[in-house]
C-alpha cells in the first residue's frame, strides 16, 4: 500500500510513528477529551495533532500508554485502530458517550459492550454481516472489576452502533422511517443496553488485526425514558468512564505481566 503522508515514517491520518505509541491504548471519539485522558499518565507529552486524530503518550504505573481521539462513527475509527497497530499498540479500550435504550439503564451510569448491534457501514468492509462484533473477554472483565473497584454502577452487555445519530433520534421523518423504527423496537426486545456509533466497527476491525479491543461508555441520557416522563438528565461528564478505564488498563497490564 502507498503511504501517502510526507513523512514516510509516520502513518497518514494519525502522523504517529513506531515507537511513538504504547501497547495500551485508549480511544475517546473526541479529540478535546485527549488532553484530560492525558492527566491521568505520567509524563504525557503532545505526540501528534491531526484531523480527529490527537495522540498523547505517557506511562502508567511505570509502563508506555497511549490516547488517541477517533472522531465521530466507525470509519475514523477503524483508521484509528489500524494506523495505531502498525505503530505497535495492541490492547485497546474506547471511552465515550451513549444513549441508554433499557429504562434501567439511566443517566449517569456506565455501560461496558461486550457485542455490537452492526448497524453500520464499516464493519461490513471487513466481515460478512454474520461475524458477531464482540469485544475482548479480558478487556470486559478488567473494566468491569475496574467498575466494582471504583464503585460505579455498570451495566454490561450488548450495545447498538449506527451511522447516522439523527437517524436515531428522529427516525419518523427520515425515507427508512419504517426500517429504522422497526430496528429500533427489535435491539430494545433484544435486551440492547445502549446507542453509540464506533463499538462495532472497532470489535470487528480488531478481530481481523488480531488485537484486543473493548467499550466503556457514560451514558448521556435515555430517550426510552423521555418518551415515558421518567427522570432524564443529560449527563456530560466524563470523568467517570475515563477512570474505569484507565484503571482496566492498570489491571491488563498487572494480569499481562503474570501470565
Amino acid at each position: 500500500m502507498i503511504n501517502y503522508s510526507t513523512d514516510p515514517r509516520k502513518q497518514y491520518h494519525i502522523q504517529v510513528a513506531p515507537g511513538e505509541v504504547g501497547e495500551y491504548v485508549i480511544l475517546p471519539g473526541d479529540p478535546k477529551r485527549c488532553a484530560k485522558i492525558a492527566k491521568y499518565f505520567e509524563n504525557a507529552e503532545l505526540v501528534a495533532d491531526n484531523r480527529e486524530f490527537t495522540t498523547y503518550t505517557g506511562t502508567l504505573d511505570g509502563k508506555k500508554v497511549s490516547v488517541t481521539s477517533t472522531g465521530i462513527g466507525g470509519p475514523s475509527a477503524s483508521i484509528a485502530l489500524e494506523e495505531l497497530v502498525k505503530c505497535g499498540a495492541k490492547t485497546f479500550i474506547r471511552i465515550g458517550t451513549c444513549g441508554g435504550m433499557q429504562l434501567d439503564v439511566k443517566s449517569g451510569d456506565l455501560v461496558i459492550a461486550s457485542g455490537a448491534v452492526r448497524m453500520e457501514g464499516t464493519s461490513k468492509e471487513y466481515a460478512p454481516i454474520e461475524y458477531p462484533a464482540v469485544a475482548d473477554f479480558n478487556i470486559v472483565n478488567a473494566l468491569a472489576l475496574a467498575g466494582r473497584e471504583l464503585h460505579q454502577h455498570c451495566h454490561v452487555g450488548v450495545v447498538e452502533c449506527k451511522d447516522a445519530f439523527y437517524g436515531q433520534h428522529n427516525p419518523e421523518i427520515m425515507p427508512v422511517s419504517y426500517e429504522l423504527t422497526n430496528k429500533w423496537e427489535a435491539w430494545l426486545r433484544m435486551g440492547c443496553l445502549a446507542s453509540e456509533m464506533e463499538s462495532a466497527a472497532l470489535f470487528i476491525a480488531g478481530s481481523f488485526l488480531r488485537v484486543r479491543v473493548g467499550s466503556v461508555f457514560v451514558v448521556l441520557a435515555n430517550q426510552e425514558r423521555a418518551k415515558k416522563g421518567y427522570d432524564n438528565p443529560v449527563v456530560h461528564d466524563t470523568d467517570a468512564g475515563i477512570r474505569v478505564a484507565v484503571k482496566a488498563i492498570k489491571n491488563l497490564m498487572e494480569e499481562d505481566e503474570n501470565e
